[in-house]
């Protein structure tokens, strides 16, 4: 049923059907139909909001975007809401009493993003710059000697400076260099070519004096060390400094940011402008120290701060896929449209065609948040010895979250008709958000190209030996099919590796991606499974923990529909379960329809937010428009 059905229409007439059962009782007990209660909702958000770090980490961000400073301001003109950006992250900094501390806590860095997702996707953009790039990226090196003060107060605001405008993805070859320069002890910075200038950082003089972060080559005597940060001041109150050029890019899609390119022209930098740790220090004589042997690994350390970054661009459009599902639940619970019966109105939720859409959403956005803070978990404790895992995990996370990120909101926004079309619903630039962090950090397909070229051989699929007992209703059994899926395709990936064109490296990988991407999205999906079973088994309620269960079955089956081929060939599934299958899907729906209240409640948005957003407060825009002006006499 269309969102936008016209008020008069009227539900098709529909052959007579015998009755659909009723809500069975999970094997988890009680009965879905006893999960409603707001303990429910209180239990989910205690399980998705991180239990006892809910108020640290979350809580003072969800408070702050409560503020009228956070409101959707209609009208503004992109240079007038950039500025609103900035003005907005001096707010979150006021908030903060250690940025230094917060810069270096991966959760709470994470926690900020989700809740300004929703609110400001450009501001999302700058914090993630300010507080990760730049601002972490010197608390990570030697920075005990260090003042930080105009940057944790906010003076200047930072910004980093990597890509290259014919450097994007391969930034290791980037061509901007900081010559040492023996007579002074200091550096040369400088853009050699056109090509090399930085491709769109925020460096023009909205919001105030910048300093930047700069990755560049570093040359002693004309031999390459490979590529440092460099601390470079790049504007003042007055303008920006001599050598640096600034131009400013035209508008992109999504929330505006002054996005620029920047060129040197052989800007002198002081000795302590270079960015030292165990990884390179410059003695007096310009002989490089470094604790790792080649220059890819002295780079990959210097720029460590973007692994961060993925897990920021992701917590972001992860938080903007719980607001696009809290609008369009609530919306889909006030649209009344025409009934089966003359006169009769009933919601939009009541039409299995619109609710088992925001349903997969909802599956899907929760499978997305425990996996978040499973893998913000596990990239807070990595050592040296699982570095390399945790970074490839962190990338498939980044690429999976994002892309369900921007399906989801697309879905929503389409389920809210032509009031979903209007930026006051708080729906509508969702998607163009998001597609900044799809690209950010990483664009996704390349960093999935690169993890699955090095899953092929270099990761064991998690199959079971023999898949558990049980059906299509059990998780367990679920869960072994999916992992399954993600052995089958390593598989196919190592044999057309092996067979490929021998002497032709780039057509053996041609034969090999699609297997080995589709490896990689199986791979995703059972991480997701795994963490959303494993939150499932900490909840404190028992009816959260049965809607919880089935939540998570409605995602491993949604997944596993597109899979059924080849379980079937490789005799993981019987005729009868595949042909069972639908059936099964449209059972676990029914369960669940009830309870997508529930579910959004849980996701916690502030009352402060929604109640200015007319779609999510029982109105549509219009509703919120003065009345027209008498005519006259």
């Amino acid at each position: 049923m269309a969102a936008e059905a016209p008020a008069g229409s009227a539900t098709p007439a529909m052959p007579e059907a015998p009755a659909a059962p009723e809500s069975r009782a999970l094997p988890e007990a009680p009965t879905l139909a006893e999960a409603s209660a707001p303990p429910v909702a209180d239990d989910l958000a205690r399980l998705l909001f991180e239990g006892t770090h809910r108020e640290r980490r979350h809580g003072v961000w969800r408070r702050t975007i409560s503020g009228p400073a956070f409101s959707y301001r209609p009208g503004l003109p992109p240079a007038e809401r950039t500025a609103l950006s900035y003005d907005r992250l001096r707010l979150l900094n006021d908030v903060l009493a250690d940025p230094e501390r917060f810069a270096a806590d991966p959760h709470r860095l994470a926690a900020l993003h989700e809740w300004i997702g929703p609110v400001d996707g450009g501001l999302t953009t700058l914090a993630s710059i300010h507080y990760n790039l730049f601002l972490g990226s010197l608390v990570d090196h030697d920075h005990e000697s260090r003042d930080l003060s105009a940057f944790t107060a906010l003076r200047h605001t930072g910004t980093f400076l990597c890509t290259e405008l014919e450097h994007g993805n391969d930034v290791a070859s980037m061509e901007t260099v900081a010559v040492f320069d023996r007579q002074s002890g200091g550096f040369l910075l400088h853009t050699p070519t056109p090509g090399a200038q930085k491709f769109m950082p925020n460096t023009s003089l909205t919001g105030g004096p910048k300093t930047a972060v700069v990755a560049a080559r570093l040359l002693v005597d004309d031999e390459d060390q490979g590529v440092f940060l460099f601390l470079t001041p790049l504007s003042d109150e007055t303008g920006h400094l001599p050598g640096a050029t600034v131009r400013r890019l035209p508008d992109r899609t999504g929330t505006p940011v002054d996005h620029c390119l920047t060129s040197f022209d052989r800007v002198w930098l002081p000795r302590e402008a270079l960015l030292e740790a165990d990884h390179g220090r410059l003695d007096r004589d310009g002989t490089l120290i470094s604790d790792l042997g080649n220059r890819r690994k002295r780079f990959l350390r210097s720029i460590n701060r973007v692994t961060m970054g993925k897990l920021c661009m992701s917590a972001g459009t992860l938080g903007m896929a719980r607001a696009a599902l809290t609008i369009a639940v609530r919306y889909s619970h006030s649209r009344l449209i025409a009934g089966p019966r003359a006169g009769e109105r009933i919601p939009l939720a009541a039409h299995r065609s619109h609710h088992s859409r925001l349903l997969d959403g909802l599956a899907t956005a929760y499978a997305m948040t425990f996996l978040h803070r499973a893998v913000v978990d596990r990239f807070a404790a990595h050592t040296e010895e699982d570095r390399e895992e945790v970074e490839r995990l962190t990338a498939v996370a980044k690429g999976w979250i994002t892309w369900q990120a921007r399906a989801i909101a697309t879905e929503c926004r389409e389920r809210c008709g032509a009031q979903g079309l209007f930026p006051a619903n708080g729906i509508s630039d969702l998607t163009a958000n998001i597609e900044g962090g799809i690209t950010a950090e990483g664009d996704n397909l390349v960093i999935w190209v690169k993890a699955a070229s090095e899953m092929v051989f270099g990761h064991e699929s998690a199959k079971p030996e023999a898949l558990p007992a049980g059906g299509l209703s059990d998780l367990p059994f679920l869960r072994g099919l999916l992992a399954q899926v993600e052995a089958i395709w390593q598989a196919r990936a190592r044999a057309a590796l092996r067979e490929g064109p021998s002497g032709d490296p780039v057509g053996r990988w041609n034969v090999t991606s699609g297997a080995a991407l589709e490896m990689v999205s199986a791979h995703a999906c059972l991480a997701a499974a795994d963490a959303f079973a494993a939150a499932a088994d900490q909840a404190a309620d028992p009816r959260s923990a049965a809607l919880l269960r089935s939540l998570c079955r409605l995602f491993v089956l949604r997944r596993l529909r597109e899979h059924t081929g080849d379980l079937l060939a490789e005799g993981h599934l019987t005729p009868e379960q595949v042909r069972a299958l639908p059936k099964t899907l449209d059972t676990v729906v029914a369960d669940l329809a009830p309870h997508m209240t529930t579910l959004v409640d849980a996701f916690d948005l502030p009352e402060e937010l929604l109640s200015a957003i007319p779609i999510a407060s029982g109105g549509t825009i219009v509703r919120t428009m003065p009345a027209p002006p008498p005519p006259p006499h």
